[in-house]
């Protein structure tokens, strides 16, 4: 039987105008619903409009359209009864444990007395029993991200917001925290009802949630939902958790049609094509990987990422990268290396910078773009700004300036053109 609506989220989307008066969708029509007693999962990578949701959730950012209600009531400001835990700690670095945890009590205007038992219970709930003086700069990130815990639930909420709070902390202590979070919510010990969460590793998705959306990106949107039936407490080793993992792969690494049958790897076309900042040795270090042992040109992207101890945020950028310059083709959670690819990774050095070369002068329009405007030109010179006022009318300034990063990273290691900090200028060392 479906537990009563908790949250319902519809038609929700978010823009921004740019100082050029350009609109920047950042979420597009995105509806959902979260039910009592249940974990819902929001997956996908930066940039693809999670946090962007989880604040408009919260009240804390307007819907450009669409609207949220909680509890049958429309969100328009912070709700009572929602509370979130962010990325970051957040702590009031001049407060104690015990003063930071009742610092929401006190917006709740509580007596004294009452609020130092709740924060007394949340912080003896949430594992740190004996730190209550302590201040922030005594305690580790994991010890600091329980605290953003009991802040968050000893207001008693309904939904507890979620925005990847282990991703700031190290592997071991993320486990742990991830560990002892679920097992207070298996034994109905956390006083909430809900939990909506983003996150951007798949395994903690499949591990935490009970349903999952996946977001893909520019703008946001829920590409599709997964609904995750196994039993807690789960097992990373189980055949049915790893096939899940696998199905998730694959949905997030299919080919997706742009214009007729052309894949848009990334946001936009031609020299508008949004790239993300990925420096060459991780590209040559992917290839290596997979050419090698136990891979020998192809492999699976869960193995691989744990392998390489890579997370989604970072294997799927420098996968795509190597689809884009025809390194490597991704197709249903698997990266396989082009015969190119291959002939990469086993060169020498000169030949890895020529084949680098012509691939990114042929299939990175806006490194082409940028090498004819340099030739073109008697000083073989052009300002760094000229370029990314052109991006700006498609994208961000923040993602024009990551894509031309990305350029001149690249260009550099191939020697296509160079770039002068100093002048912020583009130029030909050696034109023809």
């Amino acid at each position: 039987m479906l537990e009563p609506l908790v949250l319902d989220a519809r038609h929700v989307s978010r823009s921004f105008v740019k100082p050029s008066g350009a609109k920047l969708s950042v979420l597009d029509d995105v509806s959902l619903t979260l039910n009592k007693a249940e974990i819902v999962g929001l997956l996908g990578r930066s940039g693809c409009g999670k946090s962007t949701l989880l604040r408009i959730v919260a009240g804390l950012m307007a819907p450009s359209s669409g609207e949220v209600e909680y509890r049958g009531a429309r969100v328009s400001g912070p709700a009572e009864g929602i509370a979130m835990v962010f990325q970051t700690f957040a702590l009031f670095p001049w407060l104690t444990v015990l003063q930071n945890v009742e610092v929401g009590l006190e917006a709740l205007g509580l007596p004294e007395t009452e609020r130092r038992k709740r924060a007394l219970a949340a912080i003896d709930l949430i594992g740190l029993d004996g730190f209550e003086s302590a201040y922030p700069r005594e305690l580790s990130g994991g010890m600091r991200q329980r605290v953003g815990f009991a802040r968050a639930i000893v207001v008693h909420p309904s939904v507890l917001l979620m925005d990847e709070p282990f991703s700031a902390l190290d592997v071991l202590t993320a486990e742990t925290l991830r560990t002892d979070f679920l097992d207070l919510w298996s034994e109905g010990q956390l006083p909430i009802s809900s939990v909506l969460m983003v996150t951007h590793n798949i395994e903690e998705a499949v591990l935490m949630c009970d349903r999952i959306l996946i977001f893909s990106s520019n703008p946001g949107r829920i590409a599709s939902e997964i609904v995750v039936s196994l039993p807690h407490p789960r097992n990373r080793l189980d055949p049915r958790f790893r096939a899940l993992v696998d199905d998730i792969y694959t949905g997030m690494t299919a080919k997706t049609p742009a214009r007729g049958n052309a894949r848009e790897l990334f946001p936009g076309t031609g020299i508008s094509m949004a790239l993300p900042r990925v420096s060459t040795n991780l590209l040559s270090g992917m290839m290596e990987a997979v050419a090698g042992e136990p891979y020998k040109g192809r492999a699976d992207m869960p193995p691989l990422a744990a392998t390489l101890q890579m997370e989604i945020n970072d294997i799927f950028p420098i996968a795509e990268v190597l689809q884009l310059l025809r390194f490597a083709e991704l197709a249903e959670g698997d990266i396989t290396l082009t015969d190119i690819g291959k002939r990469f990774a086993g060169a020498a050095l000169d030949e890895r910078k020529r084949l680098f070369a012509l691939h990114l002068l042929t299939y990175v329009p806006l490194a082409g773009h940028i090498r004819r405007i340099l030739d073109e030109r008697p000083s073989h010179q052009a300002p760094f700004e000229r370029f990314k006022e052109e991006l700006e009318d498609t994208m961000s300034a923040e993602l024009a300036e990551q894509t031309l990063r990305a350029i001149i990273s690249w260009s550099r290691y191939a020697e296509v053109f160079s770039y002068d900090e100093n002048t912020h200028s583009f130029n030909l060392e050696n034109p023809a």
